[in-house]
């Protein structure tokens, strides 16, 4: 059991929206403490900050060495990770680092060694696996194996300026629709083999126009892909970012007589049930990391080795989009 005192102390790397939704959780919790935020922009820092009265600072660097910590959530762009959280694993703190794990491969491999090597408490952002309909969906499918699986991710772009550029994002199925990949893990088992077949960039937009249909060198901006599972099911994923809102991001899975649809905030049963969750999962997500971090029995669903295997499949279906061809999982 680690040595926490009554309050665990957290520090956060970075402070964009999902940081900031973190920490307006871990400031409800009575017995946690933000010791510090920080973030390559100091303004960003400073007004995170400044919300929550704890110090700012311009880089990660001079949170760890601020010191009394018992540990850290790393909220960085897919582009950023990597450096932050091997500096945090050798200051020997548990570590919670929000989706996706990097850009590659290579860098979350080592990550999750490393906190292997240490035997550290660490945790995910997948908190879709801590909805209530997603216990209700698995109670449904006991006996049954899934045959089919339709996932999908059809949204706008987000508002940050990093998104729409490959080399920082990773893409759409990276960078948002992992959640996806991550509930068909759960609910189908592992994927053995992905296709995906991008849709072609449009020509650039005519005068006056917003470019929403995308240019070459952006990510892509719509995809098909084709699943095969270990367990002998097919599915497909589809994504899309030409949209002006989210209009649908869950996955549907099909069983001998059953037919369900799993979105974050709702559970549809054989088209006709609608079941709603409670709408506790970002909570419990980080309840389950600080009761870790604590030294107790926390339900931590989705450990850094855990999300690695989801992130193998996005990588996967990134690298079958870009070369015009199957990748299986072994490549």
């Amino acid at each position: 059991m680690r040595d926490v005192s009554s309050t665990t102390r957290v520090g956060i790397i970075g402070a964009g929206n999902v940081a900031a939704r973190h920490a307006d959780v871990l400031s409800g919790f009575p017995d946690v403490v933000i010791a510090g935020i920080a973030d390559v922009d100091p303004l960003k820092a400073e007004a995170l900050a400044a919300r929550h009265g704890v110090p700012a600072y311009d880089g990660h660097a001079g949170l760890l060495e601020a010191g009394r910590l018992d540990a850290v959530y790393v909220c960085v762009p897919p582009f950023a990770h990597g450096k932050p959280e091997q500096d945090v694993l050798s200051c020997n703190l548990p570590i919670f680092v929000e989706k996706p794990l990097a850009l590659d491969l290579t860098t979350a491999e080592n990550i999750a060694s490393e906190i292997q090597r240490r035997g550290l408490p660490s945790a995910v952002g997948h908190h879709w696996r801590y909805l209530d309909v997603l216990d209700r969906a698995r109670d449904l499918l006991a006996d049954r194996p899934v045959r089919l699986a339709l996932g999908h991710w059809l949204d706008k772009v987000p508002p940050v300026g990093w998104w729409l550029d490959p080399a920082r994002s990773g893409g759409q199925v990276v960078e948002q629709a992992v959640h996806v990949l991550d509930l068909a893990r759960v609910l189908v088992g592992e994927v053995t083999m992905v296709h995906a077949v991008p849709a072609a960039p449009a020509a650039p937009a005519a005068p006056g126009g917003d470019g929403a249909a995308g240019a070459a060198g952006e990510v892509d901006r719509a995809v098909a892909a084709v699943l095969s599972f270990a367990g002998g099911a097919t599915g497909t994923l589809a994504t899309t970012s030409l949209l002006r809102h989210k209009h649908r991001a869950g996955l549907e899975v099909y069983a001998d007589g059953v037919a369900l649809e799993l979105t974050e905030t709702s559970l549809t049963v054989n088209g006709g049930e609608v079941v709603e969750d409670a709408g506790r999962a970002k909570t419990l997500v980080d309840r389950a990391f600080v009761d870790a971090v604590r030294g107790a029995d926390g339900d931590v669903r989705v450990p850094y080795a855990e999300a690695l295997r989801t992130h193998r499949v996005a990588l996967a279906l990134a690298r079958s989009a870009a070369e015009g061809r199957p990748v299986t999982l072994d490549d």
